[in-house]
C-alpha cells in the first residue's frame, strides 16, 4: 500500500526513470506494447494519458524507439550510451544512423540507405562521412556482392554470411586452405568407409597346394568379370559391408577437425555441411542413403595422388586378386602365368 502511494505521488521525471529502468531490465531484444508498460506496474492506476506522456519523453531523449508490430503501436529500449550519440548528432545524421542501427552485422547497401532515407545524395555522403569521422559506423564488404558499399555500427562485426566464414580472407576465397580442409576431411572419412582385408585374404601358405590350377584360373575370370582386375593392391582397402552404420556425421567430422586444430579456427556444424558439399560435388564423398553419415567413394590410394599407372600396377602382379598364393611349384605360378607372358611381348 505505502509503494502505491509512493508511485501515486512520484514526480513525472521520477515516473519516466522508474518506467525506463524497469523496461531496461528486461531482455535486451524484447518489445513493449501498451499493455506491458502496464504491466510493469509503474504507472498509477494504469492511467494511459499518464504512460503515453512518459513514453513521448523518453523517446524524446532517445530512450525509447517507437515502432509498429502487427499494426500497434510499441517501444524498444535504447542504451543511454547508445541514446548519447543521437544527441551529438543532427537530424541527418540521426536518421543515417538509425537505419544502419537497424541493419545490425548485416549491413546496409549504401543504395538501400539512401532509397530508405530520401536524402539527396551529397547530404547522405556529408553524414556517412561525420559518422565516420565519430567512429560511430565503420565501411564493410560482402563477399557475397564485393561491388557493394554497405555501412554497419563500428563496434560490431559482420555476420558470416558478410564475410564468408573461415573460408574466406579479407572478402577473397583462401582456395589453398579451402583444399587442405578438403583434403582433411577426404581422409578422415575414407578411414572409416573403408578397411583392409588381412594380409593373406585368409589363405595360408600351407594352403596353398589345396587350390588347383583349374581353381586359381577360375578366380581370375571371375576377377575379370567383376572388373575388379584392376585394384591396387598396394591400396588393398575394401568398403564397409551392407547396413554399417559407422560413417562418421556432419557432429563426428566437426568435432574431429576442431580437435585436430588444423583448421586454426573453430569450425562450425554449417561450414562444415558447405565443405562437405563441395567433396560431394568433385565426386570424393556422398551420403548414405536413409543415414547421416558420409561414405568416402575413392580409396585411400587415390587420395591426394596420382592417376597415372605406375610400374608395379601395369603388371599384371600388381593387379592379380590371386596374388597371396601364386609360388614357385604351385598352382599358379610365374613361369606358368599367361597373363605375365602376355605383358612381357607388349613392352
Amino acid at each position: 500500500m505505502a509503494d502505491d502511494i509512493a508511485v501515486a505521488e512520484a514526480s513525472p521525471k521520477e515516473l519516466q526513470n522508474a518506467l525506463y529502468a524497469s523496461c531496461a531490465s528486461q531482455p535486451a531484444d524484447k518489445i513493449f506494447d501498451q499493455h506491458d508498460l502496464l504491466a510493469l506496474g509503474v504507472i498509477p492506476r494504469d492511467d494511459l494519458g499518464l504512460l503515453l506522456s512518459c513514453t513521448r519523453q523518453l523517446t524524446k531523449e532517445g530512450l525509447l524507439k517507437v515502432m509498429t508490430k502487427d499494426g500497434v503501436a510499441c517501444w524498444r529500449v535504447v542504451k543511454k550510451e547508445d541514446a548519447a550519440k543521437y544527441k551529438t548528432l543532427s537530424g541527418d545524421e540521426a536518421l543515417v544512423y538509425s537505419y544502419i542501427e537497424s541493419s545490425a552485422r548485416e549491413g546496409i547497401w549504401l543504395k538501400i540507405l539512401r532509397v530508405r532515407t530520401n536524402l539527396h545524395m551529397t547530404i547522405l555522403n556529408r553524414c556517412l562521412k561525420t559518422l565516420e569521422a565519430k567512429n560511430f559506423i565503420k565501411p564493410t564488404k560482402s563477399v557475397k556482392f564485393p561491388n557493394r558499399k554497405t555501412y554497419m555500427l563500428a563496434h560490431l562485426q559482420p555476420s558470416e554470411a558478410a564475410t564468408g566464414g573461415p573460408f574466406y580472407t579479407d572478402g577473397v576465397l583462401d582456395e589453398e586452405f579451402v583444399h587442405q580442409l578438403g583434403m582433411w576431411t577426404e581422409k578422415y572419412i575414407i578411414g572409416r568407409s573403408w578397411w583392409h582385408p588381412p594380409l593373406n585374404d585368409g589363405v595360408k601358405k600351407k594352403d596353398k597346394a589345396r587350390t588347383s590350377k583349374e581353381q586359381a584360373i577360375r578366380l581370375r575370370a571371375a576377377e575379370l568379370d567383376r572388373g575388379h582386375a584392376s585394384r591396387d593392391r598396394s591400396k588393398d582397402m575394401l568398403p564397409m559391408p551392407p547396413g554399417y552404420q559407422g560413417y562418421p556425421t556432419v557432429q563426428e567430422i566437426t568435432k574431429a577437425m576442431n580437435a585436430s586444430g588444423i583448421s586454426g579456427v573453430v569450425m562450425k556444424e554449417a561450414e562444415m555441411l558447405q565443405l562437405l558439399d563441395v567433396l560431394g560435388w568433385d565426386g570424393k564423398i556422398e551420403k548414405v542413403p536413409n543415414s547421416k553419415g558420409y561414405r568416402a567413394l575413392r580409396q585411400v590410394g587415390r587420395w591426394g595422388g596420382s592417376n597415372h599407372a605406375g610400374g608395379l600396377r601395369e603388371a599384371p602382379c600388381g593387379r592379380c586378386p590371386i596374388f597371396e598364393i601364386c609360388d614357385d611349384g604351385g598352382p599358379v605360378n610365374a613361369k606358368t602365368c599367361e597373363y605375365f607372358e602376355d605383358w612381357l611381348n607388349i613392352l
